[in-house]
């Protein structure tokens, strides 16, 4: 009897294991979703078209664009917003190069976008297949990271390597390039290496040298006049609120540059904005949080040399770079300014009478020097002077409304006069000076917030290098108002031109013609006017927010200005010195 069941045992069918398949498109996005990517920008091709499979089946959104370089200004953007991964990927080839642009943008301005590129398969490396070219290798010099993934297996690994590393000390881009066949092979699942952010991933909140804290706590203690700026770090390290309660902490005058505008919105008894030439001449303690010493700072040189000058950065190498520095701080600003605030205590000297004088002839100055701009914010002039347009945007923003500028003066003059009201809500292109970006982080900034406002304010030669893409912003639900500052030029280069060689010579490559760019926005069914008259840009701005939340479609509104006027740091050619 036990013979005759071990017989039947033995007839018994042998089932194997059911091994589940992956190909590696899908294994990227695994990945990306495992490190909170929500949206990728792109273009498509025939290298990369699996990714898409794999996006679609992680609930991962796809925003196909007309030019790479769109898709990774926007990556850019949607980064700055979301304080997460941007992520762009694009085709081999020329998807990689017309793409440089926009990462190159990114690493200058610290924002941490993974860069997914296509390329030809292993099996024909050096054979010369289509679109071959060295993408790690290009790529490497403007990312933070730039490898290529050689086998199937090692993809989802990879990607979270290329992520990690995007977010070592000061962020910043990542490229990482797939081969064809890598990326259509099929494998087991349980081969691939798939980490998960929270198993692998150190705490980016690092405090710098606890002695050195507690050195910068009683210097601020003690001074008499100090003052502080606030740079980019401040933002997209999430350190916003404990730069807040440190200002206040300490009661200083504080100013902002790049995405740290809108920390304090206008108005408020700690904001300045007018006078940091004045406080950096006088002060005696001055703190730098997140921004380097680059030509915005005048390589340092514009902090006067018997002031304490002491320097926060998430970057080892900004510290002390172009000046040298009383006191420099590796880490976190958030983590650093809060540390600073305990060490400190009730020792903080915010209700000295010497610190409450100090706040209060900084404010005079700053209210003086606003008066002595009011006839140009004000101006009547036909054609219509620049300043008018950035003092009428301002009036204009509401506290959800994002304000990006794109262009060279435009820029420049805005920051003059437009003062965003919530802290993330100032984009500009970096210190790269990229022009183009608008289009693109109008696009992000709306997908990443569909409930607020965007307006984006142009050059007319910044508008018509990406404007198509507004089409893009339309297909997907990202509408948005354009305001173009026209004067038929790029005015910027042109004053110098002119200063150097003379009236004759001095419109050489930098005149664009007379382009109604109304009906652009109207071509795409948006709403579009054009403004001559400086009493009809608040009419025509109202005109577009309302037509923009009826239609669901962007608006242009296209304001000719005077090409006879400049930034006071084009007439200086501050950029270039």
């Amino acid at each position: 009897m036990a013979q005759a069941v071990a017989s039947e045992t033995l007839e018994q069918p042998v089932l194997a294991a059911v091994s589940e398949k992956i190909t590696g498109g899908h294994l990227v996005a695994k990945a990306l979703k495992n490190e909170g990517v929500d949206t990728i920008f792109t273009l498509c091709g025939g290298h990369i078209i699996d990714i898409y499979d794999g996006c679609i089946d992680e609930g991962i959104r796809i925003i196909d664009v007309r030019h790479e370089q769109v898709a990774a200004h926007a990556a850019d953007g949607y980064a700055r917003q979301t304080l997460k991964t941007g992520c762009v990927v694009t085709t081999a080839g020329p998807g990689c190069t017309n793409a440089v642009t926009g990462i190159a943008n990114a690493f200058r301005a610290e924002s941490p976008v993974l860069h997914i590129g296509g390329q030809g398969a292993l099996s024909q490396h050096k054979m010369g297949s289509l679109q071959d070219l060295p993408h790690v290798d290009l790529m490497a010099p403007i990312t933070k990271f730039s490898a290529g993934v050689r086998s199937t297996e090692r993809i989802a690994d990879m990607v979270s390597m290329a992520s990690r590393e995007s977010h070592n000390g000061a962020p910043g881009p990542s490229y990482l390039e797939i081969p064809r066949d890598i990326l259509d092979a099929e494998i087991d699942l349980k081969d691939a290496r798939i980490p998960s952010p929270n198993a692998y991933r150190a705490s980016t909140s690092a405090l710098g040298d606890p002695a050195d804290i507690d050195k910068l706590a009683g210097l601020l203690a003690n001074a008499k006049s100090p003052c502080a700026l606030f740079g980019t770090q401040v933002w997209t390290s999430g350190s916003t609120d404990a730069a807040i309660e440190f200002i206040r902490a300490f009661n200083l005058p504080a100013y902002f540059n790049g995405s740290a505008r809108g920390t304090l919105p206008p108005g408020d008894v700690n904001h300045f904005h007018r006078t940091r030439r004045s406080a950096f001449n006088n002060a005696d303690l001055i703190l730098i949080v997140g921004t380097p010493f680059d030509f915005r700072m005048g390589y340092g040189r514009r902090l006067r040399s018997e002031a304490t000058v002491v320097q926060i950065d998430m970057d080892y190498r900004t510290v002390g770079k172009n000046r040298d520095i009383s006191l420099g701080l590796v880490g976190n600003p958030g983590t650093i300014l809060s540390a600073i605030i305990e060490a400190a205590g009730s020792n903080t000297a915010a209700d000295t009478t010497g610190r409450k004088n100090w706040l209060n002839n900084l404010r005079a100055e700053e209210h003086e020097r606003t008066q002595k701009l009011m006839p140009l914010f004000m101006s009547d002039r036909n054609p219509i002077h620049p300043y008018r347009v950035a003092w009428e945007i301002n009036n204009f923003l509401t506290e959800d409304t994002i304000y990006i500028g794109d262009g060279g003066d435009v820029v420049t003059i805005s920051a003059q006069a437009v003062q965003p009201r919530t802290p993330g809500h100032w984009m500009d292109p970096g210190p790269l000076g990229t022009l183009g970006v608008g289009t693109s982080f109008s696009m992000a900034s709306k997908l990443a917030h569909p409930h607020k406002e965007v307006l984006c304010y142009y050059g007319d030669g910044s508008f018509g290098m990406t404007a198509f893409d507004m089409e893009t912003a339309n297909r997907f639900g990202a509408p948005y108002i354009a305001v173009i500052g026209n004067n038929s030029a790029m005015n910027q280069i042109r004053y110098g031109q002119i200063a150097k060689y003379g009236v004759e010579r001095g419109d050489v490559g930098n005149l664009l013609g007379d382009v109604p760019f109304s009906r652009f926005a109207e071509m795409l069914g948006g709403y579009g006017e054009e403004v001559h008259d400086p009493s009809q840009i608040e009419p025509a701005l109202l005109r577009a927010r309302e037509q923009v939340h009826k239609s669901g479609l962007s608006a242009v509104i296209n304001i000719w200005v005077d090409p006879s006027e400049y930034a006071p740091g084009t007439k200086a050619q501050t950029m270039y010195k």
